[in-house]
Formats: C-alpha cells, sequence, structure tokens
C-alpha cells in the first residue's frame, strides 16, 4: 500500500486511480495505525473502494506522520565515505543529526535557496518510517519495527555544515531545504530491504545512483543502535544516508539554483520531485 498525506489535511490510500481516504473512517494519528497489524486493516478497507480523490487532483503535503525524532546518517554507503578521500577506515558506528520536520517540502513543492547562502546540495535517501516503537530493539527483530519506506531529499547548505567544528546541525535544517515523499511504501511491500536502488537525478542527469546493498549500515543495524539511545517511537524517521554524486563533490562543485528540478526516485517505492525556488 502507499499511504500519503495530502495537502487537504486528509491521510489516503494511494492508487493507480487517485486516493481513497482514509482520515474519515478511522480515528486518531496516523501514527496509532502505522504497526502492521492496522496497516493492514488500511490496506483492507482501501482495496474494496473507489478512489475519493482523481489521479489528477492529488496534492502532496510532506510525508511526516508526527515524528518525534526525525534523525539522518551521514555518510553511510561505503563508496561515498571513500568520497572524503581521508585514508579513514569503515566507521565503527554511524553519525547521527537531527532534523526538524519545517526543513521538509513535499512531492513536487519548491526547494527553498535561502537568502544566507547558494551552496543548496541535494541528496536523495532512502527512509524508515517506524511503525512499532522499542527501546533496545535487537538486531534480529529490528526490521519488524518498520511500517514502511519514504524517500528523502536530504537538502544541505554545504557551507553552513561547516559553521561549527563538530556539527552540521545549521546547514541541515534552513526552512524547506528539504523533501519527504511523495508517500511511504508499506513494508510488506518489500520482499527484503537488502538490495533497494535509489537515484538521484538533477535536470534529467543521474548524479546519483545506488542501493542499499552498499550500505555500510543497513537498516536493522540503524534500527538496533539508535534505539540503544533513545526509545523510538511509531512515526518516527530515519534517513539512511545519501550514495555518492552530491553536487559538492563534483569538479568544480556544482550546487542547485532556481529552475532546476530534482527528482529521487526508486522502482519499489516512486519518484520524489521538486524545483528549485529563492526563500
Amino acid at each position: 500500500m502507499r499511504l500519503a498525506k495530502l495537502q487537504r489535511g486528509a491521510w489516503a490510500a494511494v492508487t493507480n486511480k487517485g486516493a481513497v481516504d482514509l482520515s474519515s473512517a478511522f480515528d486518531g494519528d496516523i501514527r496509532e495505525h502505522l504497526d502492521a497489524q492496522s496497516l493492514q486493516r488500511l490496506a483492507e478497507f482501501a482495496a474494496g473502494r473507489e478512489p475519493d480523490i482523481g489521479g489528477d487532483e492529488l496534492s502532496y503535503a510532506p510525508f511526516l506522520p508526527n515524528p518525534e525524532k526525525i534523525i539522518c546518517v551521514g555518510v553511510n554507503y561505503a563508496n561515498r565515505n571513500e568520497e572524503y578521500r581521508d585514508g579513514s577506515d569503515l566507521p565503527k558506528y554511524p553519525s547521527l543529526f537531527l532534523r526538524a520536520p519545517t526543513s521538509f517540502v513535499g512531492h513536487d513543492a519548491p526547494l527553498l535557496r535561502p537568502q544566507e547562502s547558494e551552496q543548496l546540495d541535494y541528496e536523495g535517501e532512502l527512509a524508515i518510517i517506524i511503525g512499532k516503537g522499542g527501546r533496545r530493539v535487537p538486531k534480529e527483530h529490528a526490521l519488524g519495527h518498520i511500517a514502511g519506506l519514504t524517500l528523502v531529499n536530504e537538502g544541505t547548505l554545504r557551507d553552513w555544515v561547516r559553521h561549527a567544528k563538530f556539527n552540521v546541525t545549521q546547514g541541515k535544517n534552513f526552512d524547506s531545504s528539504g523533501s519527504i515523499g511523495p508517500w511511504m511504501v508499506t513494508a510488506d511491500e518489500f520482499a527484503g530491504f537488502e538490495d533497494i536502488a535509489v537515484q538521484t537525478r538533477v535536470n534529467g542527469e543521474v548524479r546519483q545512483d545506488d542501493s542499499t546493498a552498499s550500505l555500510i549500515f543497513g537498516f536493522a543495524d540503524l534500527i538496533a543502535y539508535i534505539s540503544s539511545f533513545t526509545t523510538l517511537k511509531a512515526g518516527d524517521v530515519i534517513s539512511t544516508g545519501t550514495p555518492p554524486g552530491a553536487g559538492a563533490r563534483l569538479d568544480p562543485p556544482v550546487y542547485l539554483k532556481p529552475g532546476d528540478m530534482i527528482e529521487v526516485s526508486s522502482p519499489q517505492i516512486g519518484t520524489l520531485r521538486n524545483g528549485v525556488a529563492d526563500g
């Protein structure tokens, strides 16, 4: 099932014909319906109904199920680690930072290049939506805590991530600098998470192209590690890292500018598309 938040405020199951409104039939916050059994009930409800909204009328809000935490992973593809050319071995632990919900827009909304910087960069990623919370989740049980996957453009202001010695928070949290969506594909739609492709195109040119087979820390590793120090809650988002090929790593660097179009795609999920505007 493809579960989406629409601009009109409704949660919906998206089909090839349109979307079935779920908000009117199921009470409470969507976070209360992200466990496997609840998602199955939502899917069964949607399967028996014609769309309430036609496909041409769909407008997507950011896919953020009111998360308590948005946790992002840095330098998590083995070949991206090599981009740093510092001779370092693969990390022993994942690098983590937090993002605010206001830093994300939805599908087809423009990323805003702020007046404080012209170094807005793209980072196409796969993101985990937690369906079953927990603390100190064993690695062997971790995949059972996934509600589904969505796509992220983890937009970054490159000069601002260097403002502090050990801190990237500023460059990762400008309002409307990244995007998430257009929907979550539920976990039951995946045979496994070990080889999910992700690709980023800028103005039609492929810039990033890799799969989760290259991850240093896989999905189970991340859930187990993160839950060792914080309690994961249903609706929490874990953005799992970006492949090599970001604009800052080109020679010379190429940053996003108004009028550019970025598409983050995965065959098993779909495409997250955003333009760029000054903001």
